[in-house]
């Protein structure tokens, strides 16, 4: 015997011929909007990642997780390392910025963000890549945190030796 395949159908699609209602061609140019070209890269430092997308077109702001870099970074220092590869090259107010960054601390996510930008300019401009591997932001610091090890308080803190 052999097995009938089941069939199903398509519902049909309706065409619509005619002049452009004005509801379309807004939604048309919202899409135009929307369309921006944009630049992406992964920056990683220790357990911390960030994904930035590097915007050509738009309003000028830098965005980490939907909040403005000086918000979500409030101390100065983690403001200017993640704006850090931007400044050696006099981009600053050239691009928009959007981070999304998850895992690790503070320090290592700001690192992650300037490591994901420095790659998005020497991939927007192959002559920044001297200038940005001077200054180390385009190598990737591996360095992690080591494993706890068994009957250790940490990775190699053993515990308090008490003699009576």
């Amino acid at each position: 015997m052999k097995k009938e395949k089941p069939t199903t159908k398509k519902p049909a699609v309706k065409k619509i011929s005619g002049p452009v209602t004005e509801a379309a061609e807004e939604k048309i140019e919202i899409e135009e909007k929307n369309n921006n070209r944009y630049f992406e890269e992964m920056g990683k430092r220790k357990t911390a990642k960030a994904r930035v997308r590097l915007f050509t077109r738009g309003e000028k702001v830098f965005l980490v997780n939907n909040k403005p870099y000086n918000e979500y970074f409030p101390i100065l220092e983690l403001q200017k390392i993640a704006s850090s590869s931007l400044d050696k090259m006099k981009l600053c107010e050239r691009f928009r910025i959007q981070a999304i960054v998850k895992g690790g601390g503070m320090h290592a996510q700001a690192e992650a963000v300037r490591h994901a930008i420095a790659k998005i300019l020497v991939e927007i401009n192959p002559i920044f890549r001297k200038r940005l591997k001077k200054h180390g932001y385009l190598t990737r610091d591996s360095r992690m945190r080591e494993r706890k090890k068994f009957g250790l308080k940490r990775a190699r803190r053993a515990p308090q030796w008490k003699k009576r």
